[in-house]
């Protein structure tokens, strides 16, 4: 074979190679990081979320209450591991209002999370984990806790007549000092369409899941005026340098997945459903300046 037919070949096999690098590493594939963000032919349109959709969007899980919580100052508690150390305890429970997630628990973390709840916004993938643990939930004397569960109306809605729905009607008809509420199917569509708006990206067509600090951040703007946020770290956190030193993504489970591994394969996933935490935290460092929010451990 000539050598001017080996050059060929070799240029032709070396293109080839190259373009299917390329595809891949935009396909996020083999552990390429590559970001979903906010679409950046979006035009970034201002929401009002004091006026976006109203306390009308709960509806209580049993009985006829209705959700008129209303704080000056909140403490939103993440569930991150980042609050390990912070020794914020007694400054979170001085706060009027304290806003936690999902099952994170404050027993045996009181030191640097606190102990009392005000608020805590449940997804439905995490009912089964809270309801199992009535002791540090539900039966507090020294609170009146407001319980908010979102997820699917199949699954939590009043219509709904599984499981899950059994099991929070259960509670909230147990634990008469315990407010049970769901996110209305209409309100979840809302949901839906402002994080269309905030990122121009379709929910559904992204193959994007939200995440319950999607939901808990919106409620919390809803009603508090101020809002200090703990444990959450900006935008860039985890794309800015490497990070050596494991970060568990909650801090009540040490031996977890590294937060930044979790952050970073979520916001690159294409195929299956997928949390965008960067892309929220986008969005929460616009919402910041315009609602009283701030943050702390890490301060950004």
């Amino acid at each position: 074979m000539s050598s001017e037919k080996t050059l060929v070949i070799f240029v032709a096999i070396f293109i080839v190679m190259t373009v299917l690098f390329l595809y891949s590493s935009n396909n996020g594939i083999g552990g390429t990081y590559a970001p979903f963000h906010v679409a950046s032919n979006h035009a970034l349109l201002t929401t009002n979320l004091k006026k976006w959709a109203g306390k009308d969007g709960y509806v209580p899980v049993y009985g006829n209450k209705s959700m008129a919580l209303h704080c000056q100052n909140c403490a939103l508690v993440t569930s991150s591991s980042h609050v390990l150390g912070s020794r914020a305890g007694e400054e979170i429970d001085r706060t009027e209002c304290v806003i936690r997630m999902n099952d994170a628990p404050t027993l045996g973390y009181e030191t640097d999370v606190g102990n009392r709840t005000s608020l805590r916004v449940v997804a439905h993938s995490s009912v089964f984990r809270v309801v199992r643990r009535p002791t540090e939930f539900f039966h507090r004397t020294d609170t009146n806790p407001v319980i908010i569960f979102w997820g699917p109306p199949n699954k939590i809605g009043k219509d709904a007549k599984g499981t899950l729905y059994r099991l929070i009607q259960r509670v909230s008809m147990t634990y008469s000092n315990v407010s049970c509420f769901s996110i209305a199917p209409s309100k979840m569509r809302k949901f839906d369409s402002l994080f269309h708006r905030e990122t121009g990206r379709d929910r559904q067509k992204s193959h994007s899941w939200l995440s319950t600090g999607w939901f808990t951040m919106v409620i919390a703007i809803e009603i508090c005026d101020n809002i200090k946020v703990y444990g959450m770290v900006p935008p860039n956190h985890c794309v800015k340098k490497p990070v050596s030193k494991k970060t568990p993504y909650h801090y009540y489970k040490p031996r977890g997945a590294d937060e930044c591994v979790t952050y970073l394969q979520n916001e690159s996933g294409r195929r299956g459903n997928h949390h965008r935490f960067i892309t929220e935290k986008q969005v929460f460092a616009r919402w910041a300046k315009q609602y009283n929010v701030t943050f702390t451990h890490p301060k950004w």
